[in-house]
């Protein structure tokens, strides 16, 4: 499915690319001449219209759509077991949960950001990964009273959040909640992920509601309308002729979300390579939020999206993702895997 998806999407590119070509050059001979053409014996008109190269590309685009049409009618049965992905309803009463929160030199924020979670109904047990922190992190955390892990080198945020994981199914939690040390995210919306748990698997949240956001994020217009773009590529992928999509998604980078302990039990070796502990995917990619929706999706969990409140980031930016070259470049790594995986 992943080579037919991307080969639509690069032909899609392709075309566009080709019929804007023709057009903007069409446009500027008729800029330069084509009040003149329109006074001799073949018009502008007439030369567009008589135009190979026109017939070949709207062979082009037709035989393109003739693709794209077989492509969709083929999805028209594409997860439509009603036992898998349609509605069902487990009631959660009083459920558990394990917060996992990866760190990298957060002496100034950790504390704040433990109480934060350690205050909210439910929670049970908060895991501290710590990804070789070289100030007061780890000392700070300690003091918290809570579960704390340390690694002897920085091996990036991914395999603290995979470190984590394996660390939450040892505990006797229902729930496992995903957050960032940096003060984005918020423990109150916990609550607004457990009632959405009893119809599934995986609550995700998206940073994307205006009126949800603190003035002042780091959300530039490039993260907005990029994490949108993404989110709709990624929906996309996964497209269903009667359900538009299996997951109706607008950020694809958010890591503020939960999970039932029995599915991340079903996928938690999805993330390394067979017989060892290496993750597959690069460290420093930013890629954990779109691989851990994709690997859930292609392994049968019920995700669902929900706005969650947004704040101003405390301290600066370990990936320097708040800058407009970065995060051009995670946005193009983000956009070739949701091809190429």
């Amino acid at each position: 499915m992943g080579k037919i998806f991307a080969s639509i999407i690069l032909s899609f590119i392709i075309i566009l690319i080709i019929n804007l070509s023709w057009f903007s050059i069409n446009l500027y001979y008729f800029a330069i001449d084509g009040f003149q053409t329109l006074f001799v014996a073949n018009t502008f008109v007439e030369n567009v219209y008589l135009s190979t190269y026109l017939k070949w590309i709207l062979l082009l685009d037709l035989s393109y759509w003739i693709c794209v049409i077989i492509f969709i009618l083929t999805r028209k049965n594409y997860k439509t077991d009603s036992e898998l992905y349609h509605l069902i309803n487990t009631p959660i009463k009083n459920p558990k949960i394990c917060v996992i929160i990866p760190t990298f030199n957060e002496e100034k924020n950790i504390e704040f950001v433990i109480n934060d979670y350690k205050n909210q109904d439910f929670v049970n047990e908060i895991i501290i990964i710590d990804n070789h922190s070289t100030d007061k992190t780890v000392e700070i955390a300690r003091k918290c009273n809570v579960s704390v892990f340390t690694k002897d080198s920085n091996k990036g945020f991914a395999h603290s959040c995979v470190v984590g994981m394996k660390e939450s199914i040892k505990t006797d939690s229902d729930l496992v909640v995903f957050t960032e040390c940096d003060g984005t995210f918020s423990g109150a919306d916990i609550k607004k992920m457990i009632p959405y748990m009893e119809n599934c698997d995986m609550v995700v949240g998206t940073r994307l509601i205006q009126v949800l956001t603190e003035k002042g994020n780091q959300n530039s217009i490039l993260h907005v309308w990029g994490n949108y773009f993404l989110a709709k590529l990624l929906q996309l992928k996964y497209f269903s002729l009667f359900n538009l999509s299996i997951i109706e998604l607008t950020d694809v980078g958010c890591m503020h979300r939960c999970i039932k302990k029995t599915a991340l039990e079903k996928i938690i070796n999805k993330f390394t390579s067979p017989n060892s502990d290496e993750i597959i995917i690069s460290s420093n990619s930013g890629l954990f939020a779109i691989l851990m929706t994709m690997i859930g999706i292609e392994n049968n969990l019920r995700i669902v999206e929900i706005p969650i409140t947004f704040k101003k980031r405390l301290g600066i930016s370990k990936t320097k993702a708040d800058k407009k070259s970065h995060a051009i470049r995670y946005g193009l790594n983000f956009f070739w895997y949701i091809l190429t995986h």
